[in-house]
């Protein structure tokens, strides 16, 4: 049982790599991070349910609190990007601090 779990979190964790890295919108950068994040808690969970240790289902449960405030200030980045450059594509925000 652990090992389909864990196939399916690599599964899941090689798509969210895939897409951190060949796409250049903001937003699908950022829900390729997400799914990092909850193939990590996969794996976390399945192992800790394994072993019948609640300590890695503890360490999840803060991870996905942090990925909670983390969604939380992004979208608001997001907004405020879109309304200064009417765009989300990632290449137009590579110089920080430029006044193009």
């Amino acid at each position: 049982m652990l090992q389909e779990y864990m196939i399916l979190s690599i599964i899941l964790f090689c798509i969210g790599v895939v897409g951190l890295i060949s796409r250049r919108n903001i937003i699908v950068i950022y829900m390729s991070i997400e799914l990092l994040l909850n193939a990590v808690n996969l794996s976390l969970v399945a192992i800790s349910a394994d072993m019948a240790d609640a300590s890695a289902q503890v360490m999840s449960i803060i991870i996905i609190a942090i990925a909670a405030s983390e969604a939380a200030l992004f979208m608001s980045l997001f907004v405020v990007l879109f309304k200064k450059k009417s765009s989300l594509d990632a290449n137009i925000f590579d110089m920080l601090g430029s006044k193009r």
